[in-house]
């Protein structure tokens, strides 16, 4: 069986949707719009896919959240109503979660695209990677590794 990598579901449903009313209530705005206005607060660290828009924004219409006006090019300008608004207020709080996590986004990428930041993460991964290619490790070799990898985490984490 196959070890598969999955990302962590980074928002729910709710805040996605809060996220969209958010930006309506600045602008009217297309389906791809509002991705760009996610990914752009979080410094492309999290961008949500089509999949996941426009399926929201079709619920909202239904709910009556936002209007659809459909343009010449066939794209549709979403528009927040008032009772979109009044979710949006009633939703304040989670709204700040949500935002701030975003944020937090934001400043992972900038603190990690430091030159030295990136320079120390590729030397590690870099050096891991020789080392677990040479082949099977014995035990103790394990130990070191992962001791000296223990080590290096508790620091940074106390940083």
């Amino acid at each position: 069986m196959m070890n598969k990598h999955r990302r962590e579901r980074m928002f729910e449903t709710g805040d996605i949707r809060l996220l969209m009313l958010h930006f309506l209530q600045q602008r009217s705005a297309h389906g791809y719009e509002l991705i760009k206005a996610i990914e752009d607060l979080a410094k492309g660290e999290y961008t949500p896919s089509a999949s996941i828009i426009y399926p929201n924004l079709t619920y909202l219409e239904e709910q009556g959240f936002v209007l659809a006006n459909q343009e010449d090019g066939g794209k549709k300008q979403y528009t927040i109503t008032a009772e979109g608004a009044a979710l949006l207020n009633q939703q304040g709080e989670l709204l700040t979660t949500v935002t701030e996590r975003l944020h937090s986004l934001a400043i992972l990428s900038n603190n990690r695209s430091i030159p030295e930041m990136q320079r120390a993460i590729n030397n590690i991964r870099s050096a891991l990677n020789l080392r677990l290619a040479k082949g099977p490790i014995e035990q103790e070799t394990l130990y070191k590794i992962t001791d000296a990898l223990d080590r290096a985490t508790k620091e940074i984490e106390r940083s």
